[in-house]
């Protein structure tokens, strides 16, 4: 039923607010479209927790068998034997030092856009949109530029460098993270510090950093779960290591596990297949636990904000 014939059949009429509700055509075709929304993005949600799900039990399938203590304790013992004990240590190494350079320059980022920078000015948009550009970008592009600008001075490759380029990998995650978590900081805490004669830093210091403090570590734990599971910056700046040792001097070759995923695949061997399969196994787990931590302490951080 039409717009044009609801009015002609009801002019004349005294409106009666206590008349139900007739649904006309125009209606109806707008709750069908609406099912029709929310069946495809139930759908849509549903296909990439099956594909989720797919290559967990995949990965899990085909590495499990090979997990042990012994695997993950021991160093490899040439192609086929051995464990990563190496590659798990040096990963933890680089993803560290990454750390240790993205997340204060991150927090730091993210309190200037919400705190001292106007939204709307010329520097806060321009920030705005390099962090944004930098989130976008090929990791293997990340990876030439701190080849260019450490590899190559140094003649030598090494995992400060691998360190680096993952930290330019982290600081769009970290920075657009903490701008988000400061932004649900409730207004009041800030007009109260105004209102006492506190100082904008001793604020920042002391109300708004500890409230949001929850929500500033779970984008930290996510985006240093992206970058340990990141292969091509690491494939450019710290490739040549010695596989067998345990390299606690980020300044030459140092192994990961990425890495040795990489470097051990295609083997024609297949117990070195097999290890690689556990390898990917272990680093997944890692990286699930990470991001499930992470995202358990975002909601509590933000039910702590909104009471």
């Amino acid at each position: 039923m039409s717009a044009a014939s609801d009015t002609a059949r009801y002019e004349g009429t005294p409106f009666d607010p206590t008349a139900p509700l007739t649904p006309s055509g125009n209606l109806r075709r707008r709750a069908a479209v609406s099912r029709v929304v929310q069946a495809s993005a139930t759908a849509a949600a549903a296909f990439a927790i099956a594909v989720l799900v797919i290559v967990c039990y995949g990965v899990a399938k085909r590495g499990a068998s090979s997990l042990s203590l012994g695997f993950v304790l021991s160093n490899p013992s040439g192609l086929a034997s051995g464990g990563i004990f190496n590659a798990l240590v040096g990963t933890l190494e680089i993803v560290a030092v990454g750390a240790l350079i993205a997340l204060p320059l991150g927090v730091l980022t993210g309190l200037y856009l919400t705190e001292f920078s106007n939204p709307q000015s010329r520097t806060g948009r321009t920030l705005k949109l390099a962090l944004d550009v930098m989130a976008g970008l090929p990791t293997i592009v990340v990876g030439l530029f701190v080849y260019g600008l450490i590899v190559v001075p140094q003649h030598r490759q090494s995992g400060f460098a691998g360190a680096v380029a993952l930290a330019i990998v982290m600081l769009p995650l970290m920075a657009r993270s903490s701008q988000e978590v400061l932004l649900l900081v409730p207004g009041s805490l800030r007009e109260a510090a105004d209102a006492l004669g506190v100082s904008r830093w001793r604020t920042v210091l002391s109300v708004i950093l500890p409230a949001a403090v929850g929500g500033i570590l779970t984008g930290a734990i996510l985006a240093t779960a992206r970058a340990a599971g990141e292969t091509a910056p690491l494939l450019i700046c710290n490739s040549l290591y010695n596989p067998d040792a345990t390299s606690l001097n980020l300044f030459h070759g140092v192994p990961s596990v990425s890495m040795f995923i990489f470097t051990s695949f295609d083997l024609p061997l297949p117990e070195a297949v097999t290890r690689v399969w556990g390898a990917a196994f272990v680093l997944m787990v890692l990286i699930l636990i990470a991001n499930i931590g992470a995202r358990l302490l975002l909601a509590r951080s933000r039910a702590k904000m909104k009471t």
